[in-house]
């Protein structure tokens, strides 16, 4: 694989036209095909980048020739089978987050994988972003010692007032959809990557504006899934996390994390009012005896290159490496599709929380 240029297929033109194809393309990958549900849709996309084949059906494109590897960027329903349809033809695989909608499929699809030595992936592109790769480093370091608690916000709304759109897939709980799936499992991989195993979780989901409307006949309906979430986790090494979520909350503050240890504090600001980290991002340290939080620098090897198209380009080409790298060593770097179970267990637990009232283990 080192001598030629991996040839992968993308599945989806929504993000993975955004971020996907770009990222491939520049680094060195030969996206030979794009597969949308629309044709027009394929069609553009295939000729905005310079794709020579075009399908509809994933199925068709998984078994054109000299094809090694797919990127599921589908909704979430579509996950699974998908993964496992590419896996039966013996494609390496980077699949979108949430994983799969529940911990059974998502066990499966790792179990599979393992079994046929392919490499598999999640986008959970912003472990690599700058930032978050130095917190790791610091964390593993012990700047901040034993974790007493990490809290994590990402508090946003409207400014303009709540106004109905129109019903999608992501407003079907029972597809996938939900500011859970969507953002919070990118926050809940962030807090296993840095702190490790979850051993119990609580939490409490709520949707506080789900007018949507029918495409079809222009009636208002209810949309099932959340806009708002609330949970803890203990973890199995000490200490525990909160996070706190919402898409309804009008000026709020956007997203930060803060990290309280024995030994230390760090807290990650994030720039302006949205969720994702910063491509070059900051962080505060104190530790004891230091009058204030002060900037901690970012070694210059986090932030390899500057790409300004979207502040997920450069996490996503890092993960992209990683998966380069992972096919041509047989392995299958995290965040893999066990981390995409892992990820999946809290979720589940979160949903059954929020259910039934009660702390449930992770096993």
């Amino acid at each position: 694989m080192a001598e030629t240029r991996l040839r992968i297929g993308v599945i989806g033109v929504g993000f993975g036209a955004t971020v996907h194809i770009p990222a491939f393309q520049s680094e060195g990958l030969d996206v030979v095909a794009v597969c949308a549900r629309r044709e027009e849709r394929a069609a553009e996309a295939a000729q905005r980048f310079g794709i020579p084949n075009a399908f509809t059906d994933y199925r068709e494109m998984l078994q054109m020739d000299g094809l090694d590897a797919v990127s599921i960027v589908s909704p979430v329903a579509n996950h699974y089978q998908m993964t496992m349809d590419a896996l039966d033809a013996g494609k390496h695989i980077i699949c979108e987050k949430p994983f799969t909608q529940n911990q059974a499929e998502a066990h499966e699809a790792w179990q599979k994988a393992d079994a046929a030595g392919l490499t598999g992936m999640i986008a959970h592109e912003f472990r690599f972003a700058s930032g978050r790769m130095r917190v790791k480093e610091l964390v593993d370091e012990g700047y901040i010692g034993q974790l007493h608690m990490a809290l994590m916000k990402l508090i946003i709304g409207p400014r303009g007032g709540f106004k109905a759109r129109p019903l999608s897939g992501g407003d079907d709980a029972s597809s996938g959809g939900g500011f859970l799936g969507g953002l919070g499992s990118h926050y809940i991989d962030c807090l296993r990557h840095w702190f490790g195993e979850v051993e119990s979780v609580s939490g409490q989901l709520d949707t506080h504006f789900g007018d949507r409307i029918h495409p079809d006949s222009g009636e208002t309906v209810q949309a099932t899934s959340d806009d708002t979430f609330h949970i803890v986790l203990r973890f199995v090494n000490g200490g525990w996390g909160t996070m706190i979520g919402t898409s309804a909350a009008p000026f709020g503050p956007g997203g930060g994390i803060e990290i309280f240890g024995r030994d230390g504090t760090l807290i990650t600001p994030h720039t302006g009012l949205g969720f994702n980290p910063p491509p070059l991002g900051k962080i505060l340290g104190g530790k004891p005896g230091d009058n204030v939080l002060s900037e901690l620098p970012i070694p210059d090897r986090l932030e390899p290159f500057s790409d300004d198209r979207d502040d997920r380009m450069m996490p996503f080409r890092l993960l992209t490496r990683e998966f380069l790298r992972g096919i041509e060593e047989g392995i299958s770097p995290s965040p893999n599709f066990e981390d995409g179970y892992r990820c999946q267990q809290i979720l589940d637990a979160v949903h059954e929380s929020s259910e039934f009232g009660r702390k449930v283990s992770i096993q």
